[in-house]
């Protein structure tokens, strides 16, 4: 079974991910701006490392 990822599904990966730091951030209500960039950063290298692992295991 050949899979792999084109650059529009990385990119909808981390838009997601984005989206639901962006969502999480909402839901915690961090005390300044600086809490939901670190939500958002936390979320996409999240999504990142989820591609990359995935890519990995299906080579």
């Amino acid at each position: 079974m050949s899979f792999h990822l084109d650059n529009a599904d990385v990119v909808i990966i981390i838009a997601l991910a984005l989206l639901g730091s962006l969502l999480l951030a909402l839901r915690f209500k961090p005390a300044s701006w600086k809490g939901i960039v670190v939500e958002a950063i936390a979320a996409n290298l999240a999504a990142i490392a989820a591609v990359v692992a995935f890519e990995m295991l299906v080579a």
